[in-house]
């Protein structure tokens, strides 16, 4: 089959790789309909990760059809079925799952012990991201072996298209996450940083989860343009002040809720911070650049929240937790416990009150998957959200 492979810092490739199997009872073969890139496979493709390999499969966010069905699954999936697969890989029986807590199940990385030296403790396997978190195939490839996949899906019924619901797997609840954690009231404002797919969605969460006024902040015109269509107020970085400019729309109190959409490779405009940060970073010194969650802590309302689903992968520097101790800040944050939210969300899509497609801006072959990687990195083309099929 064909599939996206990882062989260092820059360089993915489309080739030919063997066909997955079932490897264990529990287990399903999907025939892949549609994948994505996300921003979060950026952070691999720039090795910022630690645990990548060469030849990795890439790829978490991605549907298709079933074809193959372990004895164990069976009673939860047959052939034909239309699936999107989280890409949280979750057992659904341990402690974490049974309270709803799927990116941290217990079971499913099956690399646990080297995650627990790195994190305290293991957290779920994902697909197509680092064997820090497994080493699992991923899914931007013509097939996929689901492991756990009597848990691991979302059934999808008919007269839905690809597009509207691929992002259930990923972005879509992850945005929703980011929102739904900040406990938002009616006379909230909600700030959030960077417009990128996940920003997109966390926009449109927030405003469906009843916040009085969402500021979306970037600097990329295309994104900034479709977060202002989303129903956000917005700042260019680059052109304002972005201290200034939520003192001004927030009567100088600051939002009640920020969240940070951007995670490990935040950019800035010559601010000494991110000087600092990308020096140590060249020196290996400090693994991931903080300046999103800087400012966050400096402009939050005293006794606001703090979301974060940005991805973070290693160390920071300079965070002032004196600010946010003594402002009495909540910090929510980690990977998406995806399963939590798609009954919820698949039912909003079908009601007609979001439409997930709103994002895609290009859709290539999935031979056409290495050069994507390099638009959707460099904010080429108007390019947002990428769609690949294979």
């Amino acid at each position: 089959m064909k599939a996206i492979v990882w062989h260092g810092a820059g360089d993915v490739r489309c080739e030919t790789v063997p066909d997955p199997g079932i490897e264990h009872p529990r287990d399903a073969i999907v025939k892949v309909s549609a994948c994505a890139i996300c921003g979060s496979d950026l952070h691999l493709y720039d090795h910022f990760m630690p645990g990548m390999q060469s030849g990795d499969i890439l790829g978490h966010e991605f549907m298709g059809e079933v074809v193959e069905v372990g004895a164990e699954a069976k009673g939860a999936l047959t052939v034909g079925d239309r699936v999107v697969v989280p890409f949280t890989i979750i057992c659904g029986e341990c402690e974490q799952c049974r309270r709803g807590n799927f990116s941290v199940c217990e079971r499913s990385n099956r690399n646990k012990d080297v995650a627990a030296k790195l994190f305290g403790h293991t957290t779920a396997g994902l697909f197509g991201y680092t064997h820090l978190t497994g080493g699992y195939a991923g899914g931007q490839a013509e097939y996929v072996r689901v492991p756990f996949a009597d848990h691991t899906h979302v059934k999808i019924p008919g007269g839905l298209t690809d597009e509207q619901v691929l992002f259930l797997g990923d972005i879509f609840p992850t945005g929703w996450q980011a929102a739904a954690q900040c406990d938002i009231q009616p006379t909230d404002t909600v700030a959030i940083w960077g417009c990128g797919p996940v920003g997109q969605m966390t926009i449109r969460s927030a405003l469906l989860l009843g916040a009085k006024q969402v500021i979306a902040i970037d600097r990329v015109p295309e994104r900034l343009s479709m977060a202002e269509a989303g129903g956000a107020v917005t700042i260019d970085f680059e052109q304002e002040s972005v201290v200034e400019r939520l003192s001004e729309l927030t009567g100088g109190k600051g939002p009640e809720k920020c969240i940070d959409a951007v995670g490990m490779e935040a950019h800035a405009t010559a601010t000494l911070d991110s000087m600092f940060d990308r020096a140590k970073q060249a020196m290996m010194l400090e693994s991931d650049r903080a300046h999103v969650l800087r400012e966050m802590i400096y402009v939050c309302r005293p006794a606001g929240t703090l979301s974060i689903p940005g991805v973070y992968g290693g160390l920071i520097d300079k965070i002032p937790f004196g600010a946010s101790m003594n402002k009495g800040l909540t910090w929510r944050m980690g990977q998406t416990h995806v399963n939590r939210w798609t009954d919820d969300l698949l039912r909003r899509i079908q009601e007609g009150q979001i439409d997930p497609s709103f994002v895609i801006t290009h859709t290539e072959s999935l031979e056409h998957g290495p050069e994507m990687y390099k638009t959707f990195r460099d904010k080429r083309d108007g390019c947002v959200k990428v769609v690949l099929k294979p």
